[in-house]
Parts: C-alpha cells; sequence; structure tokens
C-alpha cells in the first residue's frame, strides 16, 4: 500500500499520524513507522475491558481542581511538580495543540503554580513550542542528525552557528530539535543577547517561553542544576553578517562557554546548522544603522547591520547535526591559552561539519 509513495507523500502520511521523530527519518524507515502504526489501529484497543482513565493531577486551588495529566511516577502535573520543567520538555497538557489552549489559559489565570529562577512559565513556553513547531516539521523541514549525542540527564553546553538576520530562527529550531527528537525531551535554555531583554512584551515572552539572559549568573544557574544551554558564541557578528560570509563561522569570543564548561564540568556537544543564511537572504551591511541602533539600544555590541531582503522568512530546508560531545574533564585546563584552543577547536569542528553538509546539499528547498 505504501510501495509506490514517494518519501514526501510518506512525511504527510507521517505528520498526520503524529510519529515522533519524523523529520529525522528515511524513506524506508518512515515507511516501517507508518506500518507499525497501522498494524495498532487494525488491532484496535485490549479487550479486556475499557482502557483505563488517565490519571489527573490531585492539585486543588480553591474549588478549583487541576485536571491536567499527571507527570512521570507523579499524582502531580508538571505545573504541579510532577516533573522538573526546568528541564524535561514535558506539555503539561499532555499534547500540543491548538486544542489544549483554553486549558492552558484557565491555568494561567488561576495562577497556581510557580515559574522556575529564571522566569521560564511552562504554560507560555507549551504555547511557543506548538507555534515554533509549525516552523519545524512544516515550514522548514528541519532534518536530524546525531541527535543521539545529546545527554539524557546532566550538563551540557550546545555551541552552535548564528545567522539570521532578521530573526534568531536557528535558537528556535535547535531548541525545537532536542524537543521533538531527543529520546529524552529536555529544554534547551538558550542564550540570547540584550536586546531580547529589552523591547517591550518581547523580554516578557523571551523569558518566559525558557531562555535566559546573556550573563553568567543565568549561564551558571542553568549548568549548575544539569540543564542543557544553548549558545550562540559568535554573537552578533555570525547573526549579522553579510551574504558573501554565509556559513563561515566567525570567531567565537573570547572562549566564554569553555570556561563554563571547565568550571562546571558540563560537556560541550557542537552543532552544525544550514538553513538559517537563506532565510533573510541579506543585501548589504551598514555601519550607519548600526549607529542609529545603538543610539536606541547603547547596551548593543554591533557594528553593522544587515539589510535583508524579504520581509517573509523563506520556506528554506534545514539541516542540524550534532556533533560528538567534548568531555572536558580530560583536557587539562592550565592557562587561558587552553581555553581559546578548545574554543577554536570547537569552531573548527563545527566549519569542517558545516562544509560536509553544504558540499551533500542539492537545493536549498
Amino acid at each position: 500500500m505504501l510501495d509506490g509513495l514517494s518519501k514526501e507523500e510518506l512525511a504527510g502520511l507521517a505528520k498526520a499520524a503524529q510519529l515522533p521523530g519524523r523529520s529525522s527519518m528515511t524513506k524506508m524507515q518512515l515507511k516501517a513507522a507508518l506500518l507499525a502504526h497501522l498494524s495498532a489501529d487494525v488491532a484496535g484497543p485490549p479487550r479486556a475491558g475499557p482502557a483505563p482513565r488517565q490519571n489527573r493531577c490531585s492539585s486543588v486551588s480553591g474549588n478549583h481542581p487541576c485536571g491536567l495529566p499527571v507527570g512521570p511516577g507523579s499524582d502531580l502535573c508538571g505545573l504541579h511538580g510532577g516533573y522538573d520543567v526546568s528541564d524535561l520538555a514535558i506539555p503539561v497538557a499532555g499534547k500540543l495543540g491548538f486544542d489544549t489552549w483554553p486549558a492552558l489559559m484557565r491555568q494561567l489565570a488561576l495562577a497556581t503554580y510557580d515559574v522556575d529562577p529564571l522566569g521560564l512559565d511552562p504554560v507560555i513556553a507549551d504555547m511557543v513550542w506548538h507555534l515554533i513547531n509549525f516552523l519545524y516539521f512544516d515550514y522548514f523541514r528541519v532534518e536530524v542528525e546525531g541527535i543521539e549525542h545529546i545527554p539524557s540527564e546532566g550538563a551540557g553546553i550546545l555551541v552552535a552557528n548564528h545567522a539570521g538576520a532578521a530573526l534568531p530562527y536557528d535558537g528556535a529550531m535547535l531548541a525545537a530539535a532536542v524537543a521533538n527528537e531527543a529520546a529524552v525531551p529536555r529544554r534547551v535554555r538558550l542564550i540570547g543577547t540584550e536586546i531580547f531583554n529589552m523591547l517591550p512584551f518581547v523580554s516578557h515572552l523571551y523569558r518566559k517561553s525558557g531562555s535566559a539572559y546573556a550573563a553568567r549568573d543565568d549561564a551558571r544557574w542553568v549548568l549548575d542544576h544539569g540543564h542543557l544551554l544553548g549558545v550562540f558564541p559568535e554573537g552578533v557578528a555570525g547573526f549579522q553578517k553579510p551574504q558573501e560570509q554565509a556559513y563561515q563561522t566567525q570567531r567565537f569570543g573570547r572562549g566564554g562557554f569553555v570556561d563554563l564548561a571547565f568550571q562546571t564540568g558540563a560537556k560541550i556537544i557542537p552543532v552544525a546548522i544550514i538553513g538559517g543564511e537563506e532565510v533573510h537572504p541579506v543585501l548589504f551591511t551598514s555601519k550607519r544603522l548600526a549607529q542609529l541602533i545603538r543610539l536606541v539600544f547603547p547596551e548593543q555590541r554591533v557594528e553593522e547591520m544587515a539589510v535583508w531582503l524579504n520581509p517573509i522568512p523563506l520556506p528554506i530546508k534545514w539541516k542540524l547535526k550534532f556533533l560528538p560531545p567534548i568531555d572536558v574533564s580530560t583536557i587539562e585546563h592550565t592557562d587561558r591559552l587552553a581555553v581559546l584552543e578548545l574554543s577554536e577547536s570547537v569552531r573548527s569542528q563545527i566549519q569542517f561539519a558545516l562544509n560536509a553538509m553544504l558540499a551533500k546539499r542539492d537545493s536549498l528547498f
């Protein structure tokens, strides 16, 4: 029945069936997963009685029972302590979708739960995750390789090349890849530039969706508590680079992420991302525009601002490759030179992976 279908058609069926991990499956894997799904549908539920009811959270606020599904091994939901929402990316309503938003909005209005120390609100984070998944699965059609390198527990620093010109789509796709594809879905707490914490509404949403400020205290909290930190060491130099420098990784700052790894023992996971450079093609970069930006936001360390072609992002096909982790405990940390050498080594690994991925790329779409 599935033999004559193309990979795109199989992917469409997998999407309709909401098969997890479909973005990274080959054509044969998609076919096998769909056959298994169809077999399960044909078999139907066991006949030895009705299906068990899903356990619901026992938390009650006033006369308002919570009603959300419980967390793993708990009688509470994620909002009320069923699991560590700071680390695990498990939808508090049991799934994502617009049909869950009324229940989420009810919890938001009742305000019977706490945000984490960095401001993560799991209700807001679920809504943002659902919207980003449209870009991840349907618009950018992200393909992932090496997701097995994401640790199931413990601290890790995901270090990636940066692009975007207009918006940091690469950060959103990196976080969505780990939440959607990893064996244990985890949150990537992304470190962002100062401007995301200065703009009205944006700064509020940025924090509540799970990101962190570009400050050592925030980064140390994430790693000291065994979570995943996402960093883009190129900074503005990578985000605003001209089109002729696409996929040419810039200097990785002063190696701050390496210092953090040595201090906390977190593993470094390099990540190569292609797709972000073409979403908003850069026409040119302007120093004058950067000066105007600094008048409004003097804390910004931007020397040139990119002027891009299109206001609507192009539906470029993305690919993410997670490289083997680097265990810093095996590296002798003697002086500042060791930090810079490891930083350059990580940059070189990402650049090598980018070159290999680009050589195999046959189409932007």
